[in-house]
């Protein structure tokens, strides 16, 4: 008797919350889930009116990048400790502490992985700070 073993492949499938605008449609997705991996888009500073938050601030532009990054691991039934890996794209290297410290506002503990890089410009002068993030959805600790 021969058994035969078929491999299922996790589908790729967009996550949506309530809490964030998505792009003009056939742009690009914030947010997609693989199986119990999360991929979340280079966010920036932006309303859901799309206005610019945080104007000449880069710690309130990371906080919102931030915030609206947890909308997404949340909507997805993650936290922000199932982030792996962050990429931190800054206009001006010498916002590295503002936007530090607003990191450490949403994680504690093991922080993820991460790459800080200094960039001449983003798509918009208003935009300071860029991120984007990698999860596994159930791999990180519990918040204490």
């Amino acid at each position: 008797m021969t058994i035969r073993k078929e491999k299922i492949m996790a589908k790729i499938e967009r996550v949506l919350t309530e809490h964030v605008t998505e792009p003009e449609p056939g742009l690009w997705s914030n947010c997609m889930r693989c199986g119990d991996q999360l991929f979340i888009s280079g966010f920036v500073a932006l309303s859901n009116s799309g206005e610019v938050l945080g104007i000449n601030d880069p710690g309130e532009q990371a906080r919102v990048i931030f915030r609206n990054m947890q909308h997404y691991l949340e909507a997805a039934g993650g936290k922000m400790s199932d982030i792996a890996r962050v990429r931190i794209y800054l206009t001006d290297i010498r916002h590295r502490p503002a936007v530090l410290e607003a990191r450490r506002e949403f994680f504690s503990g093991d922080f993820p992985c991460s790459t800080l890089i200094g960039v001449s410009t983003l798509v918009d002068p208003a935009y300071l700070v860029e991120i984007d993030a990698d999860a596994i959805i159930g791999a990180g600790p519990d918040p204490a």
